[in-house]
């Protein structure tokens, strides 16, 4: 069952619109999934699956590096490119050119997503809420940031108190530390602004907004933690 609550919808000037945000969403890793793959009954080991498994990712991941499209009843992919090229004339520079990967839902996938139940729960968290995230610098919404650039992220209870390490903006990749936007441009609880740091790695992150203050302002001993739920590219 897929639980949602809904939030007042700060990107249209509408008083009444509201926005779904899904709540309570379980994740599941590899090793999970495969554990379930197993309570489902199989003549292969754990170890076999988890062997098959690690050839199926090393194959994909190889065939989606030669610039091939992936087309399985799961998903579907395709390449592009991002960035300014200076001319016909001009290659492609990794310095200033992204390479992305576009994935769509399969046949199987779609068919999966058309028989999710939903239940609507109450909102009851008071922790940062994103909406948007955008970079100044290329202009992109919630799909791209550039480093060395400024994000922009709107929502509700985004302030923070900048002079405590652990809140902030942070950029957190899929495996790896957590890194923290200490130049701050804007703090307020509707919408921050803050430079994303020049020498981080590029790759896909996700945008959290950790703060200790409540929805007045004022200071609490808990940590409270909001994360943008669509990837970033970097």
């Amino acid at each position: 069952m897929l639980k949602y609550s809904l939030r007042e919808n700060l990107l249209t000037p509408e008083p009444n619109d509201y926005m779904a945000q899904v709540t309570d969403s379980q994740s599941y890793d590899l090793e999970k999934v495969i554990d379930k793959m197993m309570e489902r009954g199989s003549t292969l080991t754990k170890a076999d699956v988890t062997a098959v498994m690690q050839v199926y990712t090393e194959t994909i991941c190889s065939l989606l590096e030669e610039g091939l499209q992936i087309n399985t009843p799961l998903i579907n992919t395709s390449m592009s490119i991002s960035g300014v090229f200076d001319g016909a004339t001009d290659s492609f520079d990794s310095s200033r050119h992204n390479v992305n990967i576009n994935i769509t839902p399969g046949t199987k996938l779609k068919e999966t997503l058309a028989k999710v139940k939903t239940q609507k729960v109450e909102a009851t968290s008071t922790d940062p809420f994103i909406t948007e995230v955008k970079d100044i610098v290329s202009g992109s919404v919630n799909e791209n940031l550039t480093a060395g650039g400024i994000l922009q992220a709107v929502g509700a209870r985004l302030k923070f108190d900048n002079t405590d390490e652990a809140q902030g903006i942070f950029l957190v990749p899929e495996t790896g530390n957590a890194v923290r936007c200490g130049i701050v441009a804007e703090n307020k609880p509707a919408r921050v602004m803050a430079m994303i740091p020049a020498d981080i790695t590029a790759g896909t992150y996700y945008l959290e907004i950790r703060s200790k203050l409540d929805s007045s302002g004022k200071a609490t001993k808990n940590l409270k933690v909001g994360r943008f739920n669509k990837p970033l590219k970097l």
